[in-house]
């Protein structure tokens, strides 16, 4: 059973990464779009965290991507203070090509509520 304990806190990394993340996006920092971390994916030696967003509209991704981008030493020291995981992964942000479909649906959740 030993073996399976990694990928569990590769998980639970990834999990809290992408929670806390979400947070501190939301008041941090100021995007002129819809921005979702749809997904973090920790590397093993949990030294690299891959966050993948989504964005609405989708012309506004690069942007965004760009300002995450500069901005990312800033709020993985954000998010060293709130978690305290050692090592804390370098945060890189990518772009969600499998979140298409799941654009749809926030949009039109938007809509739904206007």
């Amino acid at each position: 059973m030993e073996h399976n304990r990694p990928y569990k806190r590769k998980e639970r990394v990834s999990e809290l990464i992408q929670r806390e993340l979400g947070q501190i996006i939301l008041r941090e920092v100021e995007l002129t779009a819809i921005t979702t971390i749809t997904r973090v994916e920790v590397t093993a030696k949990l030294d690299f965290a891959r966050v993948y967003i989504s964005v609405l509209p989708d012309d506004k991704l690069n942007e965004a991507l760009k300002l995450l981008g500069r901005r990312s030493r800033y709020l993985q020291s954000l998010l060293l203070r709130k978690l305290n995981i050692k090592p804390m992964p370098t945060i890189g942000f990518y772009e969600d090509k499998g979140a298409a479909s799941a654009a749809k649906v926030e949009k039109a959740l938007l809509e739904e509520k206007e």
